[in-house]
C-alpha cells in the first residue's frame, strides 16, 4: 500500500474528483480469526472408554475466509452510502472413534456458512489526493445456514448483522484504490445464539471509481 501511494503522486485524486467519479466498487478478502478459536481440531481423544463405545468428533477443521463485495456513491469527499454483500464458510469431518482411538468412519460433507447482506456507511476523516483514512459502519441481516440444525430442527437461521470498520486506509491510483481495514463483523440471533463476533478483523479490498 505504501508503494501504491508513492506511485499514485502523478495520478493523485482531488477532492472534486468524486463529481466526475461518485460510484465505486470494491471486492476483497478477511480473515476468520473468531472460526479459527472457536471451531478447532480436538487436542485429545478418548482412551479410556472400551474399545466397543463410539464417538464422533469434528476434525479438520477448513476455514473459508471472507469473500465480499461492496458497492458505494460518494455524496462528498467525506462521505459515502451503499451495500455489501459477505460470504464465509467453515467446513469439517464428522470422524466416527472407537474408545482406543481407532477412526471407523469418515463423513466430510459437514459445514455451515454466514451470508451477510447490509447498507453500508463511510466516513472519511483525513483526505489526501494519495492516501484516505476514514471509519464506517454497517447494519444488516445474517443469514447462517448449512448442514448443523437449530433447536427447531431447521438449517437456516437469520439474525442481526454490524459490520464496524474502526480505521480504514485506502491508497489511491486514479481511478483505482486499495483498502485496507480494521474492525470486525458480528451476527447474532439472540444471546444464546451467536454466529460470529470479531470476525473480519483484518479486511483487504481492491476497488474502482467511475
Amino acid at each position: 500500500m505504501l508503494l501504491c501511494a508513492i506511485t499514485a503522486c502523478m495520478f493523485a485524486e482531488t477532492k472534486t474528483d468524486f463529481i466526475y467519479r461518485p460510484n465505486e466498487v470494491r471486492i476483497g478478502w478477511g480473515d476468520q480469526l473468531f472460526e479459527s478459536l472457536m471451531w478447532h481440531n480436538p487436542t485429545a481423544v478418548i482412551t479410556s472408554m472400551p474399545e466397543s463405545y463410539e464417538q464422533t468428533y469434528r476434525e479438520r477443521f477448513r476455514h473459508n475466509q471472507h469473500l465480499w463485495a461492496e458497492y458505494q456513491r460518494r455524496f462528498a469527499h467525506w462521505f459515502a452510502l451503499g451495500a455489501m454483500v459477505d460470504i464465509s464458510e467453515v467446513g469439517w469431518d464428522n470422524v466416527v472413534r472407537n474408545g482406543a482411538g481407532t477412526e471407523l468412519s469418515r463423513d466430510k460433507k459437514h459445514y455451515f456458512y454466514n451470508l451477510v447482506i447490509m447498507p453500508t456507511f463511510r466516513f472519511t476523516y483525513f483526505f489526501h489526493p494519495n492516501v484516505n483514512i476514514y471509519s464506517g459502519l454497517g447494519i444488516g441481516l445474517g443469514i447462517n445456514g448449512g448442514t448443523e440444525t437449530n433447536g427447531k430442527g431447521r438449517h437456516t437461521d437469520v439474525g442481526a448483522a454490524v459490520n464496524l470498520t474502526v480505521v480504514g486506509v485506502s491508497a489511491n491510483y486514479d481511478r483505482w484504490f486499495w483498502t485496507l481495514d480494521l474492525g470486525g463483523m458480528y451476527s447474532l440471533k439472540d444471546a444464546n445464539t451467536i454466529f460470529m463476533a470479531s470476525s473480519r478483523i483484518i479486511s483487504i479490498g481492491l476497488g474502482a471509481r467511475f
